[in-house]
Order: C-alpha cells, then sequence, then structure tokens
C-alpha cells in the first residue's frame, strides 16, 4: 500500500491517515503494534496512545504497547509531550543515568511511528503532511522540522488542525457554506470558521477560506490535572507526600481513565493503592459533580470566549453567527456531553456533528497532503522589540497584526533603523510572535508536570514564565543582518525597511541604506509565521 501520509500528533492520542486516490479521502492508518480500535460510529479508528516508555537495555514501548504491559503509570513513561513541547517546559526525568525531556521523548515516540508507517507504506521521498495547533508557535514548527530531518524526511507539510478538520468531515461540506470547527483535544481548545469555496471559484485548488480563528491552551490533560488535585483535595492530602509521590502516576492514570469513563457513563470510581504501606487513595465521581468541577474551573466560561472570539473575527470578514449551517466537533473531550450540550444549547442541536470527533483532522491532513489548499491568514501579532528610552525597559511595534491576509502587496509595515552607538557596523532587527496572555482568575496558575523522581507535581507558574510562553523571539539566532558600511553613527537613521508577507507566509524585508541610497535587500525572507 502507498500514498500520501499524514500525522496528527495529539496530547493524549496520535493518528495516521493516508490519502486514498481511488475514494478521493484520507483513510486511517493502523499499526498493529502500537494503534488500538476504536468504534466511531459504524467504522473502527485506529487510535495510538501518545506515550513512551523507556524500558531496560535502551528498549521503548510505544503507544498501545504501553498499555498493554501496564506500564502508563511507570515513572519511565512520558505522556502528554505535546503539551510539554508547546511550553517548552523545563521538565526532565532521570532514565538510566540519561535525562529524558519531553522534546527527546516527543522525538523518538514521533520518529518511531515515522518509520514504521513508512516501512508499511513502503514511502520513498515522498512528501509528510502533520497538523499543529491553531496556537502553535515557531519553536513547536522547528520542532516537528527537526525531527522529520532525524527521521530522514525532507519534504513536509504544516497544516493547522481546526481547518484539517473540516477536510476531514467532508461528507458534510458543502461548498458555498461557513462552517465551525470546535477542536478539543488532549492539549488544546481551539476553534476555527471556514468558508468553502465553489468549486468554479477556488483559486489554485484551494477549497476552503479561514474566517477567523481563536485558541486556548486548555485541555483534556487539563481536565485530568483538575481531578487529581480533587482527588488529593478530598484525601486531605498533598503531592508532595512521600507515599503519594510513589503513586502519583497511577492515580493521574485513574483521572483520565474517570474523564474518558464520564463521558458515556453516569459514574466512576477511581482507588490506588501504594504498595510499600497499603494506604489507599479512592474517590468517587458522579456526571454532576464532574460537570461542578469543569464549571469550578470555568471551562465553559472559557469555550464562550474561544467561541467569541472566532466569530468576532468572522463577523469583522462579513459572516456573522447566522451564517454558520455547521458545526463539527474533534478531539477525544469533544465527547464530554456536557460540552455537546453547550455548542449545543448555543448554535442548535441539528447544526452540531461529533460523529468524527478521533479521525477528522488526520483525514483532513492527508486531504490537504493530495493537494487539496485553503485560503488562509496571519494567525498572531508580530511585533519588533525596541528599547523604550523614557520607560528604561523593553517595549513592543506591531508589524503584522494578528488576521492580516496573505500575501500582501502592499508594506505592512515601515521603519528607520537607528545606530545604538558610534561605529556600529551590524543593525538588526528582533522580531517577535506574540500570543494571548493566560486568562486572569481567583485561581493560581499552575502546571502538572513530573519531576525527576517521575513523580507528578502541582508547579505554580511565575508571571514571567506565563509571559515568556505567550512571545517567542522568531530571530534570536540571527539578530542582526544589516551591514552599515561605512560604520553607522549614534542616534543615526541607517536603514528604511518596509515588511510584506509571501505566499509562503514569510515575513519579507525591503532595506535600503539611507546612507549610500542603495538597496541592501529586497523581498528578503526574515521568518516563517504562523
Amino acid at each position: 500500500m502507498t500514498g500520501r501520509l499524514a500525522i496528527d500528533f495529539g496530547t493524549s492520542n496520535t493518528v495516521l491517515a493516508v490519502w486514498d486516490a481511488d475514494r478521493k479521502e484520507g483513510i486511517p492508518l493502523h499499526l498493529p503494534e502500537y494503534g488500538r480500535q476504536f468504534q466511531q460510529g459504524d467504522e473502527t479508528v485506529s487510535v495510538i496512545p501518545s506515550l513512551i516508555h523507556y524500558a531496560a537495555g535502551g528498549r521503548r514501548w510505544i503507544g498501545n504497547q504501553v498499555g498493554q504491559r501496564t506500564l502508563a503509570h511507570s515513572r519511565y513513561t512520558f505522556r502528554w509531550m505535546k503539551r510539554y513541547i508547546s511550553h517548552r517546559s523545563p521538565m526532565r526525568v532521570q532514565v538510566d543515568g540519561q535525562e529524558i525531556t519531553p522534546f527527546k521523548a516527543g522525538q523518538d515516540f514521533l520518529s518511531t511511528l515515522l518509520l514504521f508507517a513508512a516501512q508499511q507504506l513502503d514511502l520513498h521521498d515522498e512528501e509528510i503532511a502533520l497538523s499543529v495547533p491553531v496556537e502553535s508557535f515557531e519553536h513547536y514548527e522547528n520542532w516537528i522540522a527537526n525531527v522529520l530531518a532525524s527521521a530522514g524526511f525532507q519534504r513536509y507539510r504544516l497544516i493547522d488542525e481546526p481547518s484539517a478538520a473540516a477536510l476531514g468531515y467532508g461528507a458534510h461540506i458543502l461548498p458555498g457554506n461557513v462552517y465551525l470547527i470546535f477542536d478539543f483535544g488532549g492539549g488544546t481548545l481551539h476553534t476555527a470558521i471556514v468558508l468553502m469555496e465553489s468549486e468554479e471559484n477556488a483559486a489554485a485548488g484551494k477549497r476552503c477560506r479561514v474566517l477567523g480563528k481563536a485558541g486556548r491552551s486548555i485541555g483534556g490533560t487539563t481536565i485530568d490535572q483538575w481531578l487529581f488535585s480533587e482527588v488529593l483535595h478530598q484525601a486531605n492530602r498533598r503531592d508532595s507526600d512521600e507515599d503519594i509521590r510513589r503513586i502519583s502516576g497511577a492515580i493521574l492514570v485513574e483521572c483520565e481513565r474517570v474523564k474518558e469513563t464520564l463521558s458515556f457513563q453516569e459514574e466512576a470510581g477511581l482507588s490506588v493503592s501504594d504498595a510499600e504501606t497499603g494506604a489507599r487513595i479512592e474517590a468517587h465521581f458522579d456526571r454532576r459533580s464532574f460537570e461542578a468541577l469543569l464549571d469550578r474551573h470555568e471551562l465553559f466560561t472559557e469555550i464562550h470566549q474561544v467561541l467569541r472570539s472566532a466569530l468576532n473575527a468572522a463577523r469583522e470578514r462579513g459572516y456573522d453567527e447566522d451564517a454558520i449551517q455547521a458545526v463539527l466537533m474533534v478531539g477525544g473531550s469533544s465527547q464530554i456531553p456536557a460540552v455537546q450540550q453547550a455548542l449545543s444549547q448555543r448554535f442548535g442541536r441539528d447544526k452540531v456533528f461529533f460523529n468524527r470527533p478521533l479521525d477528522a483532522i488526520a483525514r483532513g491532513a492527508a486531504a490537504f497532503n493530495a493537494g487539496v489548499d485553503f485560503f488562509d491568514h496571519i494567525q498572531h501579532d508580530y511585533a519588533i522589540r525596541y528599547v523604550d528610552p523614557h520607560q528604561g525597559d523593553y517595549a513592543y511595534r506591531m508589524i503584522v497584526p494578528q488576521g492580516t491576509p496573505y500575501p500582501t502587496q502592499d508594506p505592512v509595515a515601515r521603519l528607520a533603523v537607528k545606530a545604538s552607538y558610534d561605529g556600529q557596523q551590524q543593525l538588526g532587527i528582533a522580531i517577535f510572535e506574540m500570543g494571548k496572555a493566560a486568562r486572569s482568575t481567583a485561581e493560581p496558575n499552575v502546571e502538572l508536570v513530573f519531576d525527576p523522581g517521575g513523580a507528578a507535581r502541582l508547579i505554580p507558574l511565575t508571571a514571567q514564565e506565563m509571559e515568556q510562553r505567550t512571545q517567542f523571539w522568531m530571530n534570536e539566532q540571527q539578530p542582526t543582518f544589516l551591514q552599515a558600511n561605512p560604520p553607522a553613527h549614534q542616534g543615526e537613521p541607517r536603514f528604511e525597511v518596509e515588511f510584506r508577507v509571501d505566499a509562503n507566509k514569510r515575513l519579507t524585508i525591503n532595506a535600503r541604506d539611507l546612507h549610500t541610497d542603495r538597496w541592501v535587500y529586497q523581498d528578503y525572507p526574515v521568518v516563517k509565521l504562523t
């Protein structure tokens, strides 16, 4: 079997799909060693748990192999890798004298799947498609590129997850209609409102135009964290207690099971014992108490805020809420009944579809890799950083606002670059990708991480750490690229720079040396935008 491979690397589960040219759709790919079968409507879908276990002697267990060997709670098992990579988490665990980070674990996990899939499909130098969160930053996409290169795949395409989901639900898609994609997975919650272009109007093979997007770094793993905290609270225990540290991984696995069970049953219990002391941690939840827990943590407020942001962006492009023909739900957490009910109440039950929550993104990414493409707009704000002489601190000037369509014909921004000192020869521009700040509530910002001993801990995040997660210095490795010859004088406006965005979402510059009146750069790509 051959075809165009696509991968939806998820925080909790990963799905592979391959394009079927005869059926003209993406088909989920089953890797027998790693995947487990789930019934989705009248279809069977192969899902690979996003788990990797490091065993003795350099052996690794991947996906379903971890569960089959009851290693999910082991201190040497990594989970939630995508979420930690996106957050640039400093977490690391000692394994046989080697420090393993989420970046390393995620690379080992994905590389293994890529190599086995390529062997099964007999792929040779074919393009791979991967889906990325709508709120992903440049460092995450760079990590993806490095993983592919290390596995021997030089050609790849990236597609944002909501847009892929629109293609994956193809059976419900009609040209000229507007759809809302609601993607609530293990690590993120995001929405996209898309317009399906008619065949005769689709330019260069494009089928879909994104009208509005919004996202939050909240997902099923966040809910697991809330359950973890609630279990400890009910038991009047702390995550730092020695016996709790020993069984924290097992508690977390049980929290995930409780969450999944309550999506299909009214009650679920949890019981974990410490093998050394015999102490037992128990908890019981019914669907009502579970939904109350979600409400206390303002999940439904977050959902409505994300919906409102995407709807406002679409409204600015002339499409209001009444234009939405259907709401397409994807992601494992979208199976929570209260979440489905929240969307059904807002948009009407007849408009909400949730029959492809597990494989829509992978199917759509395979379609994208086969040539089905998108109109799009820039997702994040981009700014340059400079020193404000009045404040004595860094400040930011916007150059590409969120929502900018591309390619741009006219410059999106112009500025003059001044020398900081006499004799300066290398001048530069610090370009930053600006994300949304975390929500502010009475509840402190915390993250559940695993310490080097493998125990789960709830760690508070400082304001600086939260800020770092919303700002990314994109050209940190090449901050200076303007050469002044002869050298510049302090305070002298030396270069005039214009910014544009090309068809490949690259930020390009035209730079003119004001001293020599020569253009030193024309349409020079500086960074790739999201």
